[in-house]
């Protein structure tokens, strides 16, 4: 498909989105339905994990939705057959509202829970694309939170991978099975290093999965909102839009095949600056800064920003959308639909 414009390459492809009720998934199935592409959606719409059918109101008729659980390996050999492209964003992080456990906290509380979902469930969708779709075209959303506590920064992706939980560990697995199966049999497999993305219809029901989220809910709640620590902490933002385009991009160009991406953000801020900025867009609030609770404390990885050269090099994406129109965006939608969200 190189050269091929983005909405070309899946006019009339068939496409799988697993974590397709959640936040980024329902991004893609939007895009994706636009292109003309035939698109079936997996989740298994346990709450705790994301996933909502209020993502999918206006498409609803124009996807196929399936309610199943990425463990379960006989339902997803016979989902993946005649698919074309797969965009597996199962057991995504906890900044994102996907198909598997999300949560980094959780699966330090949990971690058989996030190592079936996080590490098993991914061999058992390689082996079905192996064995029923092995001309398929896979992109698998991996996660920053792999690399650990930056040793460097920008984060390039030479960077050692250094995780700090239970959850990174797992992710990083999941990484690797997708590029053994691409090297060994030779499924042609993709993989972006997602950071902090955030916009309309995440998980904001609390905050274990986003505290960008849950900031949103409060603040149009008229709560505080709390930042841990000094507030020093650095971050990169991807709006939602920019980052269903990387995957979109993936999906289309071969040069992505066998590679590894990061995405990231144009600017980065800290969290006090992040909460200052919603403060400000919101026409005020309060913020507190309150100590570390301990858990957290053991597996916060201080400052993160990342290199995202390559992937802009070698598939042209950049992200667009500045953190205050995006923040912006977010806000006045959950102070619209908020009601399905929490």
């Amino acid at each position: 498909m190189t050269g091929t414009p983005v909405a070309d390459a899946f006019r009339g492809r068939n496409v799988l989105i697993t974590g397709g009720l959640g936040f980024i998934g329902s991004g893609l199935a939007r895009e994706l339905v636009e292109a003309g592409a035939n698109v079936v959606l997996v989740d298994s719409l346990i709450p705790e994990y994301g996933g909502n059918r209020r993502n999918v109101a206006e498409i609803e008729d124009r996807v196929v939705g399936n309610i199943s659980d990425v463990r379960d390996e006989h339902s997803f050999r016979r989902l993946v057959q005649g698919q074309d492209i797969v965009f597996n964003l199962a057991g995504q992080d906890f900044l994102f509202d996907l198909a598997g456990q999300t949560s980094h906290l959780d699966s330090m509380i949990d971690p058989f829970t996030d190592l079936e979902i996080n590490a098993r469930a991914q061999l058992s969708i390689l082996e079905a694309c192996r064995h029923e779709a092995p001309e398929v075209r896979i992109v698998f959303a991996s996660t920053r939170q792999i690399y650990g506590r930056p040793l460097r920064l920008p984060v390039d992706e030479s960077h050692p991978i250094v995780p700090v939980d239970v959850n990174g560990v797992n992710k990083a697995a999941g990484e690797w099975y997708h590029l053994l199966y691409g090297d060994v049999y030779g499924l042609h497999v993709s993989v972006l290093r997602l950071t902090n993305t955030y916009g309309p219809r995440m998980r904001v029901r609390d905050a274990r999965q986003t505290f960008l989220g849950y900031w949103l809910r409060l603040i149009v709640e008229g709560k505080p909102i709390q930042v841990f620590g000094t507030g020093e902490q650095r971050r990169d933002f991807n709006y939602v839009d920019d980052a269903v385009q990387a995957f979109l991009l993936a999906a289309a160009r071969d040069e992505a095949d066998g590679q590894v991406y990061n995405l990231g953000g144009s600017e980065h801020a800290s969290l006090l600056e992040l909460g200052e900025l919603l403060l400000d867009l919101a026409g005020g609030g309060e913020l507190e800064v309150v100590p570390f609770p301990p858990e957290r404390k053991a597996i916060d990885i201080g400052d993160f920003y990342a290199d995202f050269s390559k992937i802009r090099k070698e598939l042209g994406w950049e992200p667009h959308v500045p953190l205050r129109e995006g923040l912006a965006e977010a806000l006045a939608y959950y102070r619209s639909e908020g009601r399905y969200y929490w």
